[in-house]
């Protein structure tokens, strides 16, 4: 490395702390982009590129009725002498204000592929034509009746508008997009005639609220359509703040195929969101099975989009289907709104509906008085001209002599008539020809109209209520030019309520329903076999390890398994292994502590009840719904002191409890006196002197006592004989009617 560089000597060096310097040059670069790049102006909607674009080509003559022009002509134009940025970038902009899925009232209409709303980009801009809309012929109506401030161009050489005339609302009705630095813009596309409306409210009631305007504005109108499901609360709220956002659905509808068979119908999508990429999306949620209700997706779009969606069987639900891609894919797609605009043209700052029409007024007033004061002065010219030729015509012949003989005609025009040098130039300039056309009662009839317009002029100058009024009849106009009625102006986004899933398990609703049989071994391994086996006598086991439970369920069923600390866990049917091997240990599947063991195993009934008792002999009933679990950890609810364990976890289905003691002592009590809890430690139900409980069972007292003895045989004693157990809870009972196994256990 050589030998660090000295600075030169001389004192045209500065020294300047560098975050200084940076931060006065990053502020600078930050502001360019707010101000010159990135937000629209809150007046015309427009950010400097879309403006100068419309300046160049009314320029160029483009106007809505004229033929158009290459695209590269129109770039070429806006870079050489406006923008001088990267071509491609003015391009894009062109392309995107050509667009009818993309703008609303699109502002240029092009020749050519202009994009789809695939996602294919445009033509290179050498093959595409285009010219003016309407809308944009709106937007510089008057620009060259000093309607608005220009400014020179970058490099002096030409002029170009600040802000145009506007006379379309066009910040609301084409929305933008924008990001600058620190801040960023974005304002969905509206309905005009619905602007129309509200600003026409708003000036007659110039106090009236974002709340009273929303009854024109009812919301976004996009381009591509689509149903906005959000609350007119949140509505209000957006509107009001500026900020927010609006849930859009892509629309749809069943369309029957004969014999039972269905598909739905895609017609509109969400704004913005390219159909390709929606389609692929869709399509590879499929491949990895992650919408089982849906068969297939194809694209049988043409000139309108037609998406057809095919279910996996004829009994699928199709709003469950549905709801199911709102969730998943973009179907539904959240439309920001963040109205951060350029207030004035120069202060950044987040509208509100109404602040934003408001700004539109009150710039069309400022225009409508700016082309007023251009036209009076226009007329003034003409009547001094007008005065000056009344004069001469009473004595042309004289007029005629003295330009012929006088070396200073102008001079002698002005003495002898007392004429002012513009109407002494006005003459000199008629040419001869127009001399039979000087006659007198035509110069006074436009002498006549245009005073007549003058004074309609000064009133208008004059009173603030004239000036309103004009600008509400513009406004009227172009709401007739855009109205329902019109295929441009006919509202396009619809609004509607998506429909109440809250009861729907979506997890569930996503599973084929298929029979299936559980199979939990005595050392707590759990499998699940396809189909409902009644015979297990084949199952294999790991080992030494055997049958403790199984039953029938299906792939959408909870199964609920306990622990012997009191705690209850819950697994999805649906991701138990498959009955090809042993299955898998449950400890694996939940966080159990060490020393804890599975007692018991059975799928959740919704609205059942469970006994579920300790080996100390207190217990209670708790409602099957209150021991769901979402997470590993499960759900503590029977709470014991140790060294007690939970030892019965079983149906409270019927009226009568029997409970056996490890000292075989059987006791039979009315099942009201069990309190119903949701956790904790319960009550005593039978009374030892030492050990604790053995097994219980709910029963319904008519149907007798049952149980299972060790050769499978099922014994049954009817009530009549079971006077001598039936008691109060917490008594000892006595020893159990012979038969009863010697496990202590019921078996069933």
């Amino acid at each position: 490395m050589g030998k660090p560089v000295n600075p030169p000597a001389g004192g045209e060096i500065e020294n300047i702390n560098l975050k200084d310097a940076l931060e006065e040059r990053y502020l600078a670069y930050a502001l360019s982009t707010i101000m010159h790049r990135a937000l629209p102006d809150a007046r015309d909607g427009l950010k400097p590129v879309h403006r100068r674009i419309l300046h160049a080509m009314r320029l160029l003559k483009l106007d809505p009725k004229s033929a158009p022009k290459k695209c590269a002509r129109i770039v070429g134009d806006v870079m050489g002498q406006y923008h001088p940025h990267g071509d491609q970038s003015i391009y894009d902009a062109l392309v995107r204000m050509a667009q009818d899925f993309a703008q609303r009232y699109p502002l240029a209409d092009g020749q050519g592929n202009f994009g789809n709303i695939d996602g294919d980009g445009a033509a290179a801009m050498r093959y595409t034509e285009a010219k003016l809309t309407e809308v944009a012929r709106l937007l510089l109506e008057g620009i060259d009746e000093d309607s608005v401030d220009f400014r020179e161009t970058y490099d002096q050489a030409n002029e170009e508008p600040v802000v145009l005339p506007a006379a379309f609302p066009n910040l609301l009705a084409n929305g933008s997009q924008g990001i600058a630095v620190g801040m960023a813009t974005s304002i969905p596309p509206h309905n005009a005639a619905e602007l129309c409306d509200a600003a026409l409210h708003l000036i007659s009631k110039p106090n009236a609220s974002t709340e009273q305007l929303m009854q024109f504005v009812q919301g976004p109108d996009l381009p591509t359509g689509g149903i906005i499901v959000d609350t007119p609360a949140s509505m209000v709220e957006t509107y009001s703040t500026g900020r927010g956002s609006f849930r859009v659905r892509a629309r749809w509808h069943k369309e029957e195929l004969g014999r039972g068979n269905w598909q739905i119908v895609v017609t509109e999508i969400p704004y913005a969101v390219p159909k390709s990429r929606l389609i692929e999306k869709i399509a590879e949620l499929l491949q990895d099975k992650k919408l089982p209700l849906l068969a297939d997706v194809r694209d049988e779009s043409a000139e309108d989009i037609r998406v057809v969606l095919e279910p996996r069987a004829k009994t699928v639900d199709p709003i469950i289907l549905m709801e199911s891609l709102f969730k998943l894919t973009e179907l539904e797609s959240r439309i920001p709104m963040n109205v951060n605009v350029l207030a004035g043209g120069k202060v950044p700052k987040v509208l509100s509906l109404s602040e934003c029409l408001r700004e539109w007024l009150d710039h069309r007033r400022e225009v409508l008085i700016r082309r007023s004061t251009f036209r009076l002065a226009a007329i003034d010219r003409r009547l001094e001209i007008l005065g000056g030729l009344l004069i001469v015509y009473l004595d042309l012949d004289r007029v005629i002599k003295i330009i012929r003989e006088e070396d200073e005609p102008k001079a002698e025009l002005m003495r002898v008539f007392k004429l002012t040098e513009v109407q002494a130039n006005a003459i000199l300039d008629t040419r001869l020809r127009s001399l039979r056309k000087l006659e007198e009662m035509e110069l006074k009839r436009e002498q006549k109209s245009l005073q007549d317009e003058k004074a309609k002029i000064e009133e208008l100058l004059g009173s603030e209520k004239v000036q309103w009024k004009t600008v509400a009849a513009e406004i009227k106009d172009v709401r007739k030019t855009f109205g329902p009625d019109t295929a441009l102006g006919k509202r396009r986004t619809t609004f509607g309520q998506a429909p109440d899933t809250s009861d729907i398990d979506f997890a569930e609703a996503m599973i084929e329903r298929e029979p299936i049989t559980v199979i939990v071994s005595e050392k707590g391994w759990v499998r699940a076999m396809k189909g409902h086996q009644e015979d297990l006598s084949s199952l294999q086991f790991r080992g030494d390890d055997k049958l403790k439970t199984a039953f029938f369920a299906e792939t959408t069923s909870k199964i609920i398994v306990v622990a012997d600390n009191g705690r209850f866990f819950t697994l999805d049917a649906s991701k138990l292994p498959g009955g090809r091997g042993f299955g898998d240990p449950i400890r694996l599947m939940v966080d159990l502590e060490e020393g804890a063991d599975f007692i018991s195993a059975f799928p959740y009934k919704a609205g059942s009840k469970i006994l579920v008792v300790g080996s100390d002999g207190r217990g209670f009933i708790v409602p099957a719904d209150d021991v769901t679990a979402n997470t590993r950890k499960g759900k503590q609810i029977l709470n014991l002191d140790a060294p007690a364990k939970m030892v019965v976890c079983t149906d409270a289905k019927g009226d009568h409890v029997a409970i056996i003691g490890e000292n075989r002592k059987l006791l039979i009590f009315p099942v009201r006196q069990v309190p119903e809890m949701t956790r904790g430690k319960g009550v005593r139900l039978q009374r030892y002197k030492d050990g604790g409980v053995s097994d219980a069972k709910v029963f319904t007292l008519k149907e007798g006592l049952t149980w299972k003895d060790t050769s499978g045989r099922t014994w049954t004693v009817a009530k009549e004989d079971l006077r001598d157990w039936l008691g109060d809870r917490t008594e000892a009972g006595r020893l159990p009617p012979k038969g009863f196994p010697k496990s202590n256990k019921f078996g069933d």
